[in-house]
Order: structure tokens, then sequence, then C-alpha cells
């Protein structure tokens, strides 16, 4: 008997809804879960007794729970701090005090030997609000003024505040509806914001702000027309030049104005023509173009003020390459590093401008992890921050010198309690995809849990918008790394762990290669023993909550259970609706439904057109009601109509956040809650005790 609903659709919210597109017609009989405003009672109530049953299907649980919201809890270090940069001879970090959510914001002036100086202190607003984040914390050149945005509702919609560092007062100067993203001119009263489009919330247009003066007052400085591309704005290395930058998925233009002389206009740097996608940085008299014109892996470039729409005076600096992915750059007076990924690995090279042949590798040590620049605000500086982690190896921040090489540990992630990197194991696997790709796996697991047979598989993958799910290192996997769980990261296709084309080939028309590609890595885990169909457990968020809805319609068969955080389910309603937050940007990703061959081929695999009368793996689905990605009603929708059509007795729980967005709940510790449900969730499926 297969499980029924456990509430009622209110009789006034039954209608129908019906979309007839290129001759098709297709029948949403829970369209009504939609509510844009998100305050219909009818439907706040039905998300509340979706809750309900969750809770009451997991009450056996609860206190499982609560032990593992403690133990991932219990390993944070409660009075923290990172560890401290320098900028212009102050010196800038940010610190946790016990039992508190939010971070403190600080700097010592001249000197770590100096008295501290809070700058920010989160936790002073957060302690009124259910949700409250800060972002885009900007400081002015002579360090005396800070602007940031905070968000109180979990929509990514954030409210930009002035603060004065000198007499500690917020000024005056309040602007709502900004994306985060601030700038300040040389003269430090002009500040820059980017605004966003009231319905799609798009970034989409530049305004000037001239410090205590009325908001009414500030000007319009560009406005991006064209739906299809949002922009942001930062300031180069130099601190010469603000630059503006309009992004869509294959096309970035540049524009850029000279922080000494706010007052003028931007002007582009090389404007926008198909395909090509390039980013801006200034130092050293020249700018520095990360470009993939000619180049699909990318290349650097360097090109001085005055001829920068004229490619004929690009000067190669990191040339293209077929097997090297170029990432990113950090620029110095005297060297260039450069992030780049190889074999699915991210690598840092340090290259003396003096002698680009003389140029090096950062060693590393380990055969799966991460690595990446950290902040490097000087110029003139023979230290290098990068940042490295692995499956085993928690965060850490090192300081290399790059003339005797000699590198220093700063910090790393102290993880209270039991743990020891040396207890586990991190492995690269391959996996051998239908079409004959390889696709690599990456794996940690106990040592001394470890054991020949099948054990219980956690397998994570994304595969979208060529991001790459690096091997990252968490503390709350410890909880299911020391109950015997193995923990796999999927590198497929769709990401761009292994170059441009591996994204390539998992988008648009070659989409379902990343679902494909997911389910011969887990064929593979079940295939060489390590796990089997009553063990494994699937996992995806956002664009991976799509591939793990897709998986559950096409091998339903191959997982004891799937957990979908904020899943991107309802793909083809989505597409077609341009009021949608990301709609409009995300046609080169997914493609665009007006057009008949991308509308018949993302409804072939969209996870809520194409749930089917068959059994389903047990399915926990977490989302948020004021989520401005992924809007709350798609996960909602696509469980309402898998509890019509699913087969089986298995599992179907909605948990919906009733507070958040995106991102889940504000704060270091409030977030693990969902966290530990997902891992009592799991255990009890399994028959793994919690103790």
């Amino acid at each position: 008997m297969k499980e029924k609903t456990p509430i009622a659709a209110p009789i006034a919210k039954r209608e129908v809804y019906e979309m007839v597109n290129h001759g098709h017609k297709r029948v949403d009989h829970y369209y009504w879960l939609r509510d844009d405003d998100r305050k219909d009672p009818a439907i706040l109530d039905y998300l509340e007794k979706e809750n309900d049953y969750t809770q009451k299907l997991l009450a056996h649980t609860e206190d499982e729970q609560e032990i593992l919201f403690d133990e991932i809890k219990g390993r944070i270090k409660k009075n923290d701090s990172s560890v401290p940069y320098l900028r212009d001879g102050n010196w800038y970090y940010h610190r946790y005090e016990k039992d508190r959510e939010y971070p403190i914001y600080c700097r010592k002036i001249s000197s770590l030997d100096a008295g501290e100086e809070i700058v920010l202190d989160v936790n002073i607003e957060a302690e009124k609000h259910a949700y409250y984040r800060v972002t885009g914390l900007t400081l002015t050149d002579d360090q005396s003024l800070l602007a940031y945005g905070e968000d109180k509702i979990s929509r990514r919609i954030y409210t930009l505040r002035v603060k004065d560092l000198q007499t500690g007062e917020l000024r005056s100067d309040e602007i709502p509806a900004t994306s985060g993203s601030y700038e300040w001119a040389a003269d430090n009263k002009t500040l820059f914001y980017v605004k966003l489009e009231e319905e799609t919330l798009r970034p989409f247009q530049l305004w000037k702000h001239h410090l205590g003066s009325d908001p009414k007052e500030d000007v319009l400085v560009f406005e991006e027309k064209d739906d299809t591309f949002w922009i942001y704005i930062t300031r180069s290395k130099s601190r010469q030049y603000l630059i503006l930058q309009s992004e869509s998925t294959l096309v970035s233009e540049a524009r850029i104005l000279q922080a000494a002389d706010p007052e003028n206009a931007f002007v582009p740097f090389l404007p926008r023509e198909a395909n090509h996608e390039y980013s801006i940085d200034h130092a050293l008299d020249s700018f520095f173009v990360r470009t993939n014109y000619e180049a699909k892996n990318f290349r650097l470039v360097r090109v001085a003020p005055g001829y920068t729409q004229d490619k004929s005076a690009w000067q190669d600096v990191v040339p293209a390459r077929d097997d090297v992915l170029f990432e990113a750059f950090e620029l110095f007076q005297d060297e260039l590093v450069v992030s780049e990924r190889k074999g699915g690995l991210v690598g840092l090279r340090v290259i003396p401008w003096s002698d680009p042949a003389a140029a090096y590798d950062i060693d590393f040590g380990e055969e799966v992890y991460l690595s990446g620049l950290g902040t490097n605000y000087e110029l003139k500086t023979k230290n290098l921050r990068y940042t490295y982690e692995s499956l085993a190896t928690p965060a850490s921040v090192f300081d290399f010198d790059m003339d005797t090489r000699e590198k220093v540990l700063r910090k790393q992630e102290e993880v209270l309690g039991q743990f020891q990197s040396e207890n586990y194991l991190t492995e690269r696997h391959w996996a051998t995809a239908r079409d004959g790709t390889m696709i690599p796996v990456s794996m940690v697991y106990r040592k001394d849990l470890f054991r020949s047979g099948v054990q219980p598989l956690y397998q994570y993958g994304y595969g979208s918008y060529g991001h790459s799910m690096d091997p990252w290192f968490s503390a709350a996997r410890i909880s299911l790394l020391d109950r015997g769980v193995i923990y796999a990261i999927v590198h497929i296709r769709g990401g761009e762990e292994m170059g441009r084309s591996w994204y390539e080939n998992g988008k648009l028309l070659q989409k379902r290669n990343t679902f494909t590609d997911f389910i011969d890595c887990s064929k593979y885990l079940i295939e060489t023993g390590m796990t089997d169909e009553d063990h494994l457990v699937a996992s995806g968020g956002s664009a991976g909550g799509l591939l793990v809805g897709a998986v559950a319609n096409i091998s339903p068969e191959l997982y004891k259970a799937i957990i979908a955080h904020v899943p991107f389910v309802d793909v083809v309603t989505t597409m077609l609706d341009e009021s949608i937050p990301l709609t409009t940007f995300e046609y080169d990703e997914w493609g665009n439904p007006n057009e008949k061959k991308y509308y018949d081929y993302m409804l072939s695999y969209s996870p809520y057109d194409q749930v089917e009368e068959q059994a389903y793996p047990n399915l926990l689905v977490l989302t948020g009601l004021h989520d401005s990605q992924v809007q709350y009603w798609e996960p909602a929708k696509w469980v309402a109509k898998l509890r019509h059509h699913k087969s089986d007795n298995n599992r179907l729980l909605l948990h919906t956040n009733l507070e958040a967005g995106h991102g889940g709940a504000s704060g270091r510790f409030r977030r693990f809650r969902e966290t530990a449900m997902e891992y009592a969730f799991i255990f009890d499926l399994l028959g793994i005790e919690v103790q």
C-alpha cells in the first residue's frame, strides 16, 4: 500500500494549471502551491503540516538528532579567530565568542600587538531577528568607513548600511534592495552599489551615492538592459580602477573607471562578443585578462591601458593548454601566482616576472586535496597566503615565502574531540561511464572501520554551471565516517573538474550525461563491492537536487535513500517563467524552452514532469520558504506529485525551514539542526546506532 498524502490540500486551491507549449499540453495539479508573496495562510498551513508529518515520522529519532547536533556542535571551537591579514599597515580578522552564532569583525592598527578595535559585531543586530546575514564588507581607502549589506529575511536582498569606524556609529545612509556588491571611490566619500530588479532580483543597475546625501539624489551610472546578464563591481589590485563586470553564462563584459575620478563615466574595457568570457585586474601599470578567446581552457594576457580593445596588443603571460584549466591568478610586484586545474585537482604555480622559465609548483603532499588563493591584499610582498584542505585535512591557512619557498602553517581549523586526520584515508577512484569516459571519484573513510565488502556509502554530486565539487573538509561529516560510512564525491560532467569540455559535455543538449555519470558512478561503487543498493545514499543540493531528482526517476532501484537539498526540480515551468529570479540568466545553461528542441529535451529529464508510477527510494527533501534561487514551491510540488504516483511504502518527507532561504539557517550552530536530522534519517534507515 503506497503512502498517502498526510494532509489535504485546501479545496479553494485545487485549481488545475494547464500550459500548452510547442503543441504539447502539460497539466500541473499542484501549481496552486505557488505563492510569490509567501504569505498565503492556506499554503503556510500546508507547509507546516508537512513539517508536522516529517517530525512525526522522525519522532523516534529525536534523541539521536539531539546527540548528533551536540556532537557536531561540539567539534566547533567556540572561541575562534581567523588569521589576520595586512591591509595598508593595519591588520584585519574576525573571531567568534563562545555560544554566539555570528562573527565579530576586528582590526589592530599598525601592529598585531596593538589593542583590538571592533569593526562590526554581527551578533548585536542578529539577536533581534530569526534570520540575519551580513555581506559585502567594504572599507574606504583611509579605512575610516565600512559599507556592508544586511539581509533579515534570507532572500539575498540586502540593505546597504555605512558605519563610521571613528565614532562607532551607523551613518544615516541606508539603501534597500541592493545585491551586496559595493565599492568606494578613492575620495573616501563616493560609494558605488548594485541594485536588484524588483521582481526577478537580477543585479542590473549600478548607482552612485555621495556620503551623507539623500539616497533619492543618487545617480544611476549604468543599467544592464539585457535580462540574461547580471552585474557586480570590484576594485583592481592596484586600487587605481573600479571595474564594473557584466556577466552571463557564456559572455562577459568589463567597464572601467579610474577610482580617483568618480564623477567620470565607466568606459568599456572590451565590448561583449559571443562566447567570449573574460575578467580583468590591474597592477604593474598593466591590465591582466583571464580570457577564453582562442583558448577553451582560458589563458592570461597582459595589455597596456589605452590598448585594451586591441587584441593584437595582447601579450600572452600564461598560454592556453589543452590539459590544464587556467582558473585564477594573483598579482605581486615580483611574481605572478596562478591557480590551475589538472587531472581534476587544483594546484598553485609561482612564476617570477624576471624569469618565467623558473616557475615552480607548490607541493601539497596528498593524493586528493583542494588548494586556493587566500587574502593577498598587498602588492609589494614576498608572502603568498594560500588555503589548503582535503577530505581528511581540516581547512588550513599557509603563508608561503616566494623567495625561500618556506611554508608556514598559520592556522588549521581546530576540530575538537577525538578527531585525528591520520585515522582517515582519502582515495581517488575512476569510474567508467557508459560512453567510455572516465569519471573521477574522491573518497574518504575511517581506516579502522573499513572492511572488505559492503559498507554504507554516501554519494554526493552536483554537475552544473561549470562549478567543480572539490574534495573539501567537513567537521560535520565526521559523524558519518566515525559510524563506518564511506563518503564519496563524484566529479561528473557539467562541472569543470577536467577542463572546459567537461562542462560543455554536461549542459544544454548534453545535460543527460550529468545524470548518467552519477548513475554509472553508483554502479561502479556497487560492482566493486564497496556498497550495495541497500546501503547506498545519494545526495545533492540546488542544481544537485535536480541531479538526484532525475536519478530518482531513472534508476530508483540503486539507492536506499536520496537526500535533496533545495532541489531545482520543476525545470520546464521555471525556465518558461521569466519573472522568477535566475531564469533568464540560465538559458545558456539549460536552454531556452521557448525553442522547441530545448523544451523537448529539458522536459525529458525534468524531475517533476517525469514522476511516474513506480517505486522510489526513501526521500528526505529540504527547502527554505524564502529561497530566492530555487523557489520553495518546486520541492513542495514535487513531493506532492510523488505521493500521488509512487508505488512503494518508503518514506517521503518534506521539511521547509520557514525562516530561511537557499543557504539554510543563519549562524554557525543552528544550521546543523538540519544536518542532524538528515544524518538521523540515514542512520535509522541503515540500522546504524547513534550513541
